[in-house]
């Protein structure tokens, strides 16, 4: 799954909505809410740069994309809301739970046992959120 294919008169603004409705859904779209009656404006500047510009480039699949940043956020050990808005976007984008599981156990070596942890705790909320999907019969 890519965001390319994007229309010629398409804005920044206007890749990375599209970008983040496919990405994060109603998780991303609670972040931007959120921000409406302190900072609008970054809500744009989520939108254009991370979404609009960076998501939005060829070279990497979403799936591959959200793996560096769960990854990421769990290493940086301070950004837990954020870390359970991309692993409900890896889930979103094709990543199982077992594969989200080792990435997180991995950062326990690059980043340390605290940061697997809380990375671990973080996706069990997820996982406990969001309904297991059955198989077709």
């Amino acid at each position: 799954m890519t965001i390319q294919n994007t229309p010629a008169t398409e804005s920044r603004l206007e890749r990375g909505q599209r970008a983040l409705d496919a990405i994060d859904g109603q998780a991303g779209q609670n972040v931007i809410d959120a921000l409406a009656d302190i900072a609008p404006d970054f809500a744009t500047y989520l939108f254009e740069f991370p979404f609009g510009d960076i998501y939005s480039r060829p070279g990497l699949s979403l799936r591959d994309r959200e793996i560096a940043t769960i990854a990421a956020l769990a290493a940086m050990g301070t950004a837990q809301p954020q870390l359970k808005v991309h692993i409900e976007a890896g889930l979103n984008v094709g990543l199982s739970r077992e594969e989200i599981t080792e990435i997180l156990m991995q950062m326990a070596v690059y980043a340390g046992f605290p940061a697997a942890l809380n990375g671990l705790f973080a996706a069990r909320e997820v996982f406990a959120a969001r309904p297991v999907a059955e198989p077709p019969e």
